[in-house]
């Protein structure tokens, strides 16, 4: 009697485990075309994260995976992160470094907040006429040329920004912000990196000819 209950309890154990396994199996297949955008779905903006919307609100440079990328990577520092690392007691500023840079992110901020938000109005518009099916051939062009407009020009400024700013630090300056933020890999002057003009690079590191 005892073998004959352990024996069942014993099968319906075996049975629930490969059912259980086939059940997981069936959940974690996902089809050849299952989308990346898998749960993107419920975005107020398909087309903006909500970092990217809260960047473009405030005037960051972090929408789109980085507005000023090209400049920030090849060592033309931004002003907020210098400010930052002045706050933080990371980084000397003179006095006129500082009412300059400061005035200089102010400036920025006072042209890219509205550009971005107009950018979020007109994504907002866009998703608004498909999620309603009113969308037409005419009305795309307008919304998607009128957003792309406004992201050149934001672009724009944030990247001039940082075009400004090489020439308010020194090299020295230069050296220790690309530090701070972790992009330098050992000296500057010996390790250029592929695909950079070695002669530019050297004057912007503050290397000797």
């Amino acid at each position: 009697m005892f073998k004959t209950t352990f024996r069942s309890l014993f099968i319906s154990l075996v049975i629930s485990v490969i059912c259980l396994a086939g059940l997981n199996a069936q959940h974690e297949h996902q089809s050849s075309v299952h989308s990346q955008y898998s749960g993107q779905q419920d975005r107020s903006i398909k087309s903006l994260t909500p970092e990217d919307i809260r960047g473009l609100k405030t005037g960051a440079g972090t929408p789109f995976n980085g507005m000023a990328k090209p400049a920030e990577l090849n060592g033309y520092p931004g002003p907020r992160h210098v400010l930052d690392a002045f706050e933080a007691g990371e980084f000397d500023l003179t006095n006129d470094q500082l009412n300059v840079i400061q005035s200089l992110y102010n400036d920025m901020q006072q042209k890219a907040i509205p550009l971005g938000k107009q950018i979020v109005e007109l994504e907002t518009e866009l998703d608004t006429h498909f999620t309603d099916k009113t969308i037409s051939d005419d009305k795309l062009k307008e919304l998607i040329n009128a957003s792309a407009q406004n992201y050149a020009e934001l672009r724009y400024i944030h990247l001039s920004t940082h075009l400004e700013m090489i020439n308010i630090l020194s090299n020295e300056q230069i050296i220790l912000y690309n530090d701070l933020r972790g992009y330098s890999s050992g000296d500057p002057c010996q390790n250029i990196p592929e695909g950079h003009d070695p002669e530019m690079w050297k004057k912007h590191n503050g290397c000797d000819s």
